[in-house]
């Protein structure tokens, strides 16, 4: 197929330049409303109709433009990035976009902002060429993608009546070994939950740890009883309810490659868990859920030996078809129960359910064929991923077939300093989603 448009690279850099120096962190809400005005200001620049929809947390982005065909796609993203972490580890200010030998370097550039804008550019570059879309798109951007999307099942209902949507498109998850992006047939749900324990009111020094309960055991403690030393999670009756993958999806993950030795060179470790490889590792990403302790504080942080106050640590869990988060939550909280822990306060940050589509369905193989133009060999597709997204919400409101592409390197570091992503990776981004948005209108599914 001959490329109609072409994505002006000047303008995906310029954009990106200006929305790299809004920080927009997560947690950060006055910081995110101005990165929300501005993405609407910019998507309105770009031809598309848009409205920000207020939420009790950051505002929903959302951008329209009908086309040709009435099929509609919607494009899934969020605006909210992760901590820069120390400013001494970047080379450069993270806030200020950056180029080196056609890799680009800024927080957002390769999760968030970055792959946004390509699907934007690639919109726009549609738009000046021919006046129109070849097929309907949304563009849906929320500012809450890294803390649980607690906010999103409310901005669905505040969606103007008059817009349909056919099939749902986001970006996640990242490339095999040779550099082709994967394609995830689904996503996993979300559960993230925080515990508390409350001791003294006041600071105690240590002496008194024979007289006194100090909550940052007792924290400790509770989590020993969530998951061991082997990696398995201990929550009674937390593996019941799991589908087994099929025969299928076996094969497909054993066609993957990952990029193991990149991943291990560029995080720094020696091996991954148990020394997995090759179908072992892509197995146990794609198929099993997660349980990650990812924040463990006290109050007060003193540099000296004392008893705290306050002790608290946040879990998340990574749930797979088969799992529903309310039941986890019943679980967790019968299981610590039955371990005679009663005086930790649980509260539940946020959860969604996992999302999917059929492996075999018409848009689900239009995504995969789009790479035979691109890449010259169809994508290869998992049934999950790494990661969690919200798509179930779409999949509830508008009974959607969901696709999701990666975009980000292993080396991108996404969470930590310096991330960076080839400027060619993000053209290519925005040009699968113009062979797609053709393929959709030529073959309305």
């Amino acid at each position: 197929m001959t490329e109609p448009a072409t994505i002006v690279t000047e303008h995906l850099l310029d954009d990106l330049s200006r929305l790299c120096a809004l920080p927009g962190r997560a947690e950060y809400n006055d910081e995110l409303t101005v990165v929300a005005t501005r993405i609407a200001t910019m998507m309105g620049q770009h031809g598309l109709r848009t409205h920000l929809i207020p939420t009790s947390g950051s505002p929903v982005v959302l951008g329209w433009c009908p086309g040709r065909s009435p099929y509609t796609l919607l494009l899934y993203h969020h605006y909210d990035v992760a901590p820069t972490g120390p400013w001494r580890a970047w080379h450069h200010d993270p806030f200020q976009l950056a180029e080196r030998d056609q890799v680009l370097y800024g927080r957002g550039v390769a999760d968030g902002k970055g792959p946004l804008l390509a699907h934007v550019s690639a919109l726009s570059a549609i738009l000046d060429a021919e006046g129109e879309l070849p097929c309907g798109v949304v563009v849906l951007v929320e500012g809450e993608g890294l803390q649980g999307s607690s906010s999103l099942a409310s901005a669905l209902s505040q969606f103007p009546d008059d817009l349909r949507v056919d099939a749902c498109l986001a970006t996640g998850g990242e490339r095999d070994a040779i550099g082709m992006p994967l394609c995830y047939t689904g996503v996993k749900g979300w559960l993230n939950m925080q515990l508390t324990a409350v001791g003294a009111n006041q600071t105690l020094p240590p002496g008194f740890a024979t007289s006194v309960s100090n909550p940052l055991w007792r924290v400790i403690w509770a989590l020993s009883h969530i998951k061991n030393e082997n990696e398995e999670i201990l929550v009674d009756g937390f593996y019941d309810s799991i589908e087994s993958p099929d025969r299928t999806i076996g094969k497909a993950i054993r066609k993957i490659h990952l990029d193991e030795k990149g991943r291990l060179g560029s995080w720094g470790t020696g091996e991954f868990l148990f020394a997995m490889q090759g179908t072992a590792l892509t197995s146990a990403e794609a198929t099993l859920p997660t349980c990650n302790v990812s924040r463990l504080v006290v109050e007060p942080t003193n540099d000296f030996a004392a008893i705290p106050m306050v002790a608290t640590a946040r879990v998340d869990f990574q749930l797979v078809p088969g799992q529903k988060p309310q039941v986890v939550v019943d679980l967790v909280h019968k299981h610590l129960k039955n371990k005679g822990i009663t005086d930790i306060t649980i509260e539940w940050l946020g959860k969604y359910p996992t999302a999917s589509t059929p492996f075999d369905h018409v848009f689900v193989k239009q995504v995969c064929d789009i790479g035979q133009h691109l890449y010259g060999m169809s994508l290869k597709w998992l049934p999950l991923g790494p990661f969690a997204q919200p798509l179930c919400f779409f999949q509830e409101t508008f009974d959607a077939p969901i696709a999701v592409i990666g975009c980000a390197r292993p080396d991108s570091a996404i969470y930590g300093p310096n991330e960076h992503i080839p400027l060619n990776d993000l053209v290519r981004h925005g040009q699968l989603l113009m062979e797609l948005l053709y393929s959709c209108a030529k073959n309305e599914v």
